[in-house]
């Protein structure tokens, strides 16, 4: 038993420590509630756990929620927290809350990188308006949440970022938690710091030695799950233990399975959340005593045993396999809410089994038992290895499905071995870096006064490179959601391929890439156009062939272009200057912008000389940024949208850089290239524009 001097407004105490391992059992006390550690916090972002009454979590066990001060900044507001007394009656919960302050969005939102030493810029998805989230509008809103637990404001970066990246992050995150600490005054409510650093362990021994000197309430360890492998993420977060005091919670943000979890108890962690019960329960997906089961399966047609025979929750006690099979596959939301009920019980009766353990002593015999099936497939109906003679299936043309070490599916170019999403599921990317960076969802939304009058003008989106049709997918699906929510613009996407092999390929086996489980792939297919029957204004055309041999073919200018080729390496011409002149040209003096996933010095000097301005984009889990390039319209019209323009010190990398010149620029008219970009407008601004 370890009888410490406890510390912080939470009077925490570690109670019991394990042989062998950092695993601890703590308790500590909020304004709502007593606390047992290790605990596991459902994910309730908007004031709500998906699918999931406030009653049904009370008896699954949980005992504190958590929730975003984001979202919930925007919707419903600060002002209703205040007048209504807080969270706790808003939602009707009894028990404590945790309020994330933002600092993801900062990470995973569109223009997440126009930020500031002051804070960071988002445009609010509602109505539009700018919003700078500070640490002090952070605290403010968590304040008036009345959370229990409020987080201090961090920079949040991809987990394999450069070290001078994860530095300068870090810097800002120490400075932010300092300031987060002198808006929370004196609140009764804790407040926690996030630990930054990458995977550098010098940078997480800085930022916990610089947090650890205030006065926190905890600490959590932020940065992980965007990026490394599971090694990594463990590895890193052992060593970030060890580096943190005793006698502060310690709280691994945004992670994970259960055998995440299981292991990081392991390395000395204190609390968990993450939406994974409840995300996974919607695609049928339960975790059980007898392996992670997918309900969609067929071999559960028939089942009348519980989901679990161990478990005693309500759906195991009431519910089939066989029925929740029926509602998974029907699409019913009750299947989602009675398996996301079981999830949710099953991750609470981990975390009490391994508080259990700790106390008697034996969690390292309970540790080994779990691992050995936390990770594992249905034991009663192990999923058979397909036969050899099948797996020309998957492949068609010069491509193949590829699954990643991550479990997602995507398609790979056997000829150049060039994957599409090679490191993130196709729609998370297409959502981060087309759908997101452009804000497509405000974009088509229109205001009641615009709905009055004559019929908007429609968006035109150009989709070039379709491949398997995640980019286009996302955006339809996009457009269907702001249908159901209000008065749309019509919009018109236009993609060009010159190869339907990796669509049909991917479509074949709509099983992996269920995103293509939509009548518009089989329109695009079948007839080369889709219009949508529920959505007038919404249509998709196919324009076949070379892109730049069909850009006349066009039906109309772009407003957004999603540039989504194969890289230089393996599509040259369609990365050359002359191919974006043509591009440019094809604007016709629109206020357009196109988004790519390179950040490749020469090809952004190609798209300067081509006309255009350039602006770094949003990282991803293997680059630090992306690029956006705006035509000298869009940059007038869209300046609100803080994007980061190049500036001098881009500049200057590229005079110096050896690989300055795009492929299709001939060494006498070098000199004249040099020039135009060195005179390019962009470089002219002021700097309150480019920095």
């Amino acid at each position: 038993m370890d009888t410490s001097l406890s510390h912080g407004r939470l009077n925490f105490h570690v109670e019991a420590h394990a042989t062998g391992s950092s695993a601890r059992a703590g308790t500590f006390r909020t304004a709502h509630s007593h606390v047992l550690t290790p605990l596991f916090m459902p994910v309730g972002t908007q004031a709500t756990v998906k699918g999931q009454l406030t009653q049904s979590l009370e008896d699954a066990g949980s005992q504190i929620l958590l929730a975003n001060t984001y979202h919930l900044l925007l919707r419903p507001g600060p002002e209703v927290f205040r007048r209504i007394g807080g969270i706790h009656e808003f939602m009707s919960w009894r028990h404590s809350v945790l309020t994330d302050s933002g600092g993801f969005q900062i990470f995973s939102l569109p223009h997440s990188r126009a930020m500031t030493e002051e804070g960071a810029a988002f445009k609010s998805y509602l109505d539009g308006r700018t919003i700078l989230l500070s640490p002090e509008l952070s605290i403010e809103t968590q304040k008036a949440i009345g959370s229990d637990i409020m987080m201090a404001l961090d920079q949040c970066i991809p987990s394999t970022a450069d070290a001078a990246t994860a530095r300068a992050a870090l810097g800002i995150t120490q400075r932010w938690a300092a300031r987060s600490l002198e808006a929370r005054g004196d609140s009764p409510q804790a407040l926690f710091a996030i630990v930054q650093g990458a995977l550098f362990p010098e940078l997480r021994r800085e930022s916990a030695a610089g947090l650890c000197e205030m006065p926190f309430d905890g600490f959590a360890i932020g940065g992980l799950a965007v990026g490394e492998s599971r090694s990594e993420r463990q590895d890193t977060c052992e060593l970030t233990t060890q580096f943190l005091p005793q006698d502060r919670p310690r709280y691994l943000m945004g992670v994970g399975t259960p055998l995440d979890i299981l292991e990081a108890v392991h390395r000395g962690v204190d609390m968990f959340d993450c939406i994974i019960p409840t995300q996974v329960a919607q695609r049928g997906g339960a975790f059980t005593s007898r392996g992670f089961l997918q309900l969609r399966r067929g071999v559960y047609k028939f089942a009348e045993a519980p989901l679990d025979p161990l478990c005693h929750c309500p759906t195991c006690t009431h519910f089939s396999r066989a029925y929740l099979h029926h509602l998974t596959k029907t699409g019913e939301h009750l299947g989602w809410q009675l398996i996301g009920q079981h999830n949710i019980y099953f991750y609470h009766q981990l975390m009490r089994d391994i508080r259990q353990s700790i106390f008697e002593d034996r969690f390292l015999a309970l540790y080994r038992e779990k691992r050995a099936f936390l990770h594992e497939p249905d034991a009663d109906h192990p999923i058979k290895k397909q036969k050899p003679r099948r797996q020309m299936a998957f492949h068609r043309g010069n491509y193949e499905v590829h699954r990643a070490p991550e479990g997602f599916c995507s398609i790979r170019q056997i000829s150049s071995g060039e994957i599409m999403h090679s490191r993130t599921p196709p729609m998370v990317e297409a959502h981060r870096l087309y759908i997101e960076q452009s804000d497509l969802a405000a974009r088509l939304q229109i205001s009641a006064e615009e709905n009055t009058g004559a019929s908007p003008e429609p968006l035109v989106i150009w989709d070039v490179g379709l491949g398997a049709a995640a980019n286009a997918m996302a955006a339809i699906l996009c457009y269907e959601s702001q249908a159901a929510a209000g008065p749309v613009r019509p919009m018109h996407l236009i993609s060009f391929e010159n190869d339907l092999d990796p669509l049909r390929l991917a479509f074949q086996h709509n099983r992996e890439f269920t995103y293509l489980r939509h009548a518009a792939t089989a329109g695009i297919l079948d007839e080369g156009r889709w219009q949508s029957p529920r959505h007038p204004g919404l249509s998709w055309t196919l324009v076949q062939g070379d892109f730049l041999a069909s850009i006349s073919r066009a039906p109309a200018p772009p407003d957004l272009i999603f540039f989504d080729m194969f890289s230089s390496k393996t599509d040259g011409a369609q990365w050359t200057l002359s191919a974006f002149r043509e591009i440019f040209a094809a604007c016709a003096g629109r206020a357009a912008e196109l988004f790519t996933y390179t950040c490749s010095t020469p090809i952004r000097a190609a798209l300067l000389a081509s006309g255009f301005h350039i602006a770094r984009g949003c990282g991803t889990v293997d680059k630090t940024d992306t690029t956006i390039a705006l035509t000298p319209a869009a940059l007038r019209t869209l300046s609100h949208l803080g994007y980061e323009l190049l500036g001098a010190e881009w500049l200057a990398k590229w005079t110096r850089s050896s690989a300055k010149f795009p492929a299709d620029v001939p060494a006498d008219q070098q000199p004249a290239f040099e020039q135009a970009i060195l005179g390019h407008p962009q470089f002219r601004l002021s700097p309150s524009i480019s920095t």
